[in-house]
């Protein structure tokens, strides 16, 4: 359970997108003040800026002041946060995190006129849903004691799950992660439109999707695998194949599926 802070930081966002969108309002019902937003576009930053009571700054990094702050929070896409670092207009000795699961602590090796930090929530963020940010594991990692000592207070004020992750860990843990919530999220979606080309409604799923996410978070996921691939049902298979052959892509991923789902059981021990 997230925990009151004893001392409210002020902290700026760099970036307004998802993670930031969420988060700023969070940082702000536990105490915190949001000093500032910055976006490339203002349409990015003001809406964001204005429900949090913050300073809307945007344009390119060098031509913003950035005001005062305990902690900057760089909220990017990853291909892009390192640029932006790069020409940030930060005061020395500033403390500033980014917020990615697959950047290494090192990106701050080329800013040693600040110290760098990561600030990783492990969740995935869409526009229109309510985040439990109790529940949110908060992945974090410093340079120094001090630095990690600042980041884990502010952790505990959000969330009641804080872990220390180096960046190797944290690079393994994203991978789980794309597997878990991205490539789970892309089969529902195939899933989804196979119903609908069928007439079918999508809701038909629902509990079958549900019970088989209990079951694998109850249990070993390989351990508790069923389906025609496991118990190699070369009927069916062939059957699913042919019905997939308007979409070849699909087909494809069918087949891989299948493939390591049958090596992984063969894997398996007795």
């Amino acid at each position: 359970m997230a925990i009151s802070s004893p001392v409210a930081l002020r902290i700026a966002l760099l970036g307004a997108g998802r993670v930031a969108a969420q988060l700023a309002p969070a940082l702000r019902q536990a105490g915190h003040h949001v000093t500032a937003v910055w976006s490339r576009t203002a349409a990015s930053a003001q809406p964001l800026a204005a429900a949090v009571g913050a300073v809307a700054l945007s344009g390119p990094a060098p031509a913003w002041p950035l005001p005062s702050a305990d902690l900057f929070l760089l909220c990017l896409p990853d291909d892009a946060a390192p640029a932006v670092l790069a020409t940030l207009p930060l005061p020395a000795g500033a403390l500033v995190a980014h917020t990615s699961g697959a950047l290494p602590l090192a990106v701050f090796d080329a800013r040693p006129d600040i110290r760098g930090g990561v600030f990783y929530p492990l969740q995935t963020f869409s526009p229109g849903r309510t985040i439990d940010w109790a529940t949110v594991p908060l992945c974090l990692e410093a340079t120094n004691a001090a630095d990690l000592a600042v980041l884990t207070g502010l952790a505990h004020t959000l969330s009641g799950k804080v872990v220390n992750v180096a960046s190797g860990q944290r690079r393994e843990l994203h991978v789980a992660a794309v597997f878990a919530s991205n490539f789970t999220n892309h089969l529902l979606g195939i899933a989804d439109a196979l119903l609908a080309e069928a007439g079918l409604p999508a809701d038909m799923l629902a509990p079958l999707v549900r019970e088989t996410v209990d079951k694998a978070l109850q249990n070993p996921p390989f351990a508790v695998q069923t389906g025609p691939a496991v118990r190699r049902d070369a009927s069916t298979l062939a059957a699913h194949q042919r019905l997939l052959a308007a979409h070849p892509g699909w087909q494809a991923l069918y087949a891989h599926l299948t493939d390591s789902i049958q090596a992984q059981a063969a894997a398996q021990p007795d």
